[in-house]
């Protein structure tokens, strides 16, 4: 029994329509002689009538402070909703199929409400179903506790998790995500007119791309991916193109992305708002000062990327929905600190292999350019990323786009 994954997004599932595209997506892997398991998110957007902030912002209207079983309990309903209508939708063309929640699928998590961690999946249940040549339709994003079998939400994207998770446990030929966009793009196509779907980007490159902003699949997903060495193909609902392929594995057993063979260092660009950038002055009589203001910036619950420390001054990152936390630290120690809560990040993905020699001085020229003040960079063996003002982010997206020739 050859096994794949095929995970369809919230757009794909939302109408009528939509779902006979997904029908022929399923009927394509059973009659290429897989066995296909469907994993499935909840319809729609906001306001739309089963989209999950529509459930969220229901049940804050009736009380903000409800509790976190509560809340993971009602957004699981999303894709319960949207496994039993996919489910109806493959039974009506003549293909038996079962509707599943994350735990009838043995999808075993913590117990960490909203951002829990699968930490078994017991697999006996779907493969029986398969066996008998049915095709279950797993709700993404939940699973349940192993004792007292609470339901968990897996956090947003928590679908591609499941997905790359249940190819993983099943050991699947392959997972496909399947988005309204024909694969990963080497820019957000919405800035960039001219962006090109990639053909094929190792584990570590779209993790980057994850990272940093881009929005093409879960950087969990690809994580759990590049452990198992399933491969994960990202590919349009709506169209036959071939997807972006993600693996470290090529035909000719090289190891890499698509650049290695045009000699481009660069695979894409990914970019990010609602940052906020703090600039701390620091007494260098007192080096242990530094290290008390992150202790006191955790311990109130805030990220902070982007560090650069020396003994008279700190600059950090964090995201804008975090500055009052941060400032009430601030102002509590009597730090002296400048803040620009309007920023975004812009980061060049790097194909490690081809070495980065001139790359930086390339990356700060695309942006001066332009115009584009640099307030603070970034850089590793996998990318380089500057803090710039928020308004300048769609320009800089372009500039370095035609910079690097992508």
């Amino acid at each position: 029994m050859k096994i794949i994954v095929q995970k369809f997004g919230g757009t794909s599932v939302a109408t009528a329509e939509n779902r006979a595209a997904v029908l022929k997506k399923v009927k394509g892997a059973i009659d290429g002689g897989y066995s296909p398991v469907i994993v499935v998110s909840a319809m729609g957007r906001r306001g739309e009538p089963y989209a999950t902030d529509t459930l969220i912002d229901f049940l804050k209207d009736v009380n903000l402070s409800v509790s976190a079983h509560e809340v993971d309990l009602l957004m699981c309903c999303g894709e319960v909703i949207s496994s039993c209508v996919m489910a109806a939708t493959l039974q009506k063309a003549g293909l038996m199929s079962v509707a599943l929640t994350g735990g009838q699928a043995g999808i075993i998590t913590d117990s960490q409400y909203g951002a829990a961690r699968i930490k078994n999946i017991h697999t006996s249940n779907l493969l029986r179903f398969l066996e008998d040549g049915l095709v279950p339709v797993v709700c993404g994003f939940q699973g349940i506790t192993e004792n007292n079998h609470n339901f968990t939400t897996l956090g947003r994207g928590g679908s591609d998790t499941t997905a790359a998770a249940l190819g993983a446990a099943l050991h699947a030929e392959f997972v496909e995500i399947y988005t309204d966009v024909e694969g990963i793009m080497t820019a957000d196509p919405r800035l960039v007119k001219d962006a090109n779907i990639l053909k094929t980007v190792t584990y570590n490159e779209v993790a980057q791309m994850a990272h940093n902003g881009a929005k093409v699949i879960h950087p969990r997903a690809v994580e759990i991916a590049m452990s198992s060495n399933i491969p994960l193909i990202v590919k349009s609902t709506f169209s036959d193109a071939p997807g972006t392929r993600i693996t470290n594995d090529r035909p000719d057993g090289a190891i890499g992305a698509d650049v290695a063979f045009s000699n481009k260092a660069v695979t894409g660009i990914a970019n990010m708002d609602g940052i906020a950038q703090f600039r701390i002055r620091l007494n260098p009589d007192n080096i242990a000062a530094g290290e008390k203001i992150f202790r006191e910036i955790a311990k109130a619950g805030v990220s902070v990327s982007f560090l650069n420390l020396s003994e008279r001054e700190a600059m950090f990152a964090v995201f804008a929905g975090k500055v009052g936390e941060t400032r009430a630290v601030l102002d509590k120690e009597g730090l002296e600190y400048f803040c620009n809560d309007r920023c975004a990040k812009v980061t060049i993905i790097l194909e490690p292999q081809r070495g980065s020699l001139g790359l930086m001085a390339s990356f700060v020229s695309a942006l001066t350019e332009k115009g584009i003040a640099i307030l603070q960079t970034v850089d590793s063996d996998n990318t380089i990323s500057a803090i710039i003002r928020e308004e300048c982010m769609s320009e800089a997206v372009r500039a370095l786009h035609a910079k690097f020739e992508l």
